[in-house]
């Protein structure tokens, strides 16, 4: 019997950068065939090829044992693929039933006739457990309620081949748990599903094949229930990688950031972050854990000095932090900041690596003077810190957008922490990240720990929080719903306190 999906030689090319590189595949219907890779090993380039949104150079797509030429995302529709983006192609404002049917023909045009679309949704909701209101408007639903809407979606313009790209990034355990159960249910309804996640724990539990691609090509493909995740980290990277990082105890020292009944608005002038207190000492990282959205780029932004603070106080080092600090007093305040969003916030992407570098001290010696920049103090700047950091990049003339993700990441660390700084802001410092740029960031966040840094560390990863943090802070809808150890809670009581049904103590 042929398989579902066949993919074979399959090559794409951008300027300077071959993203597949003949790349073979096959996916059987009733399978979860997870799809893992660095960044950068194509893995988006192929499911966006099989989606529709890039053409090959060369090879060939096979559905259902059928050539197929696809010209589109409208055509893969129709050919029956479906995709779950990691970030959700939802209008905020609509209905469910409206997003579900938007761009498609009305059976009364040109009317538009909700009826028939509201009730296949409730059927199919009800069929593959993914319960969900048609009338609901889609900005009031939890993260994981508009995931399901994005696989009904799929269902309902009748996919039978499912691609979702990093789907548990942004939920809790227990969403992360249901999602399980969903695919499992479209795997035995028979439909064939292709996983992409960096979490090899995941990758392990849901899926039946894994095939790893590295620099654009296979590496291997392999029976999930044969291989184990140090194998699979291998074969991503090339080398073995270490999971959990040696974390030896240190006594915590005096309080560096404190944190007074702090609130902040967020960018519609709704509140993001109430009545919220903590302290972070010296030689400790403090985790704040919560599902994405929950006013944690709100609260670090403020501590930078980045986002004025509705009401309360924040003092660093003792002193009393202002909004926009950071062009007046970050030296005094020695903060580094490394930012969610890298290419937005943390790089000039048009600038090269070398100049990102000092991004930060551009108007100090050794690198200025009276507005002239000292172009040879600034490159070897760049030549240690490329060299102290394993920034892969030829030369430091190299421009920051031309780099991977991770070395983007690389040069943010480098510049932040070079400054052994007193107070670090991490904000979700490894999504997007694959396990060896992982491990690479955690290691040099304990390394700042044991130097005796106090380290805000946000991540929506439970497995890294739980790893990293002496104490985790949950927040949920900028509330801080408890404060604990690592080592006495458990991921499920996280969850269910990232979800706001449960407090815990307050350490």
């Amino acid at each position: 019997m042929a398989p579902f999906l066949r993919v074979e030689e399959i090559t794409k090319t951008f300027p300077g950068v071959v993203a597949n590189d003949r790349v073979t595949l096959e996916v059987s219907a009733r399978e979860i065939h997870a799809l893992l890779g660095e960044n950068g090993a194509g893995k988006t380039t192929l499911v966006n090829i099989l989606y529709g949104l890039h053409r090959p150079d060369s090879g060939r797509i096979l559905l259902r044992g059928q050539e197929v030429h696809l010209h589109s995302s409208r055509h893969a529709i129709a050919l029956g693929v479906g995709m779950v983006h990691q970030h959700f192609m939802l209008i905020p404002p609509l209905t469910v039933a409206e997003n579900i049917v938007l761009g498609m023909r009305s059976p009364r045009e040109p009317l538009l006739d909700l009826g028939p679309a509201s009730r296949e949704i409730t059927r199919l909701s009800q069929a593959y457990g993914l319960e969900v209101d048609p009338s609901a408007l889609v900005w009031q639903l939890s993260v994981g309620m508009q995931q399901r809407v994005e696989i009904i979606k799929a269902l309902y313009r009748k996919a039978d081949l499912l691609i979702l790209d990093e789907p548990t990034a942004v939920l809790t355990p227990q969403e992360i748990h249901e999602l399980f159960n969903i695919l499992r249910r479209l795997k035995s309804e028979g439909h064939a599903v292709i996983f992409i996640s960096h979490k090899l724990d995941e990758v392990m539990e849901i899926s039946d094949r894994v095939t790893v691609l590295r620099d654009g090509r296979v590496v291997s493909t392999a029976e999930t229930a044969r291989t184990d995740k140090a194998a699979l980290a291998r074969m991503m990277v090339g080398r073995d990688v270490l999971f959990r990082l040696d974390k030896p105890p240190v006594t915590p020292g005096e309080p560096v950031l404190r944190v007074q009944r702090l609130r902040v608005m967020n960018d519609r002038g709704q509140s993001a972050i109430q009545d919220v207190s903590f302290d972070v000492h010296r030689n400790e990282v403090l985790g704040v854990a919560g599902v994405d959205g929950n006013g944690q780029r709100e609260l670090v932004e403020a501590v930078a000095g980045l986002r004025p603070a509705a009401g309360g106080q924040i003092h660093i080092n003792g002193q009393t932090a202002l909004y926009g600090y950071p062009a007046d007093q970050g030296h005094a305040f020695n903060v580094a900041h490394i930012p969610e969003d890298r290419q937005k916030v943390g790089l000039v992407l048009d600038f090269s690596v070398g100049e990102n570098l000092v991004a930060r001290l551009f108007t100090r010696l050794p690198f200025a003077r009276y507005g002239f920049l000292f172009l040879d103090a600034i490159r070897r700047n760049a030549e240690r810190l490329i060299k102290e950091f394993d920034i892969r990049v030829p030369h430091p003339d190299v421009k920051a957008r031309a780099l991977s993700g991770g070395n983007q990441q690389k040069v943010i660390l480098a510049r932040e922490l070079s400054r052994e700084p007193d107070l670090i802001l991490a904000a979700q410092p490894t999504r997007g990240l694959d396990v060896g740029a992982t491990e690479f960031v955690e290691r040099r966040m304990l390394e700042q720990r044991a130097r005796g840094a106090a380290i805000l560390y946000v991540s929506t990863e439970l497995e890294e929080i739980l790893s990293l943090s002496d104490r985790i802070a949950v927040l949920h809808r900028g509330e801080i719903m408890g404060i604990v150890r690592p080592g006495e809670v458990t991921e499920e009581a996280l969850g269910l306190m990232m979800a706001g049904e449960k407090r815990g103590t307050y350490l």
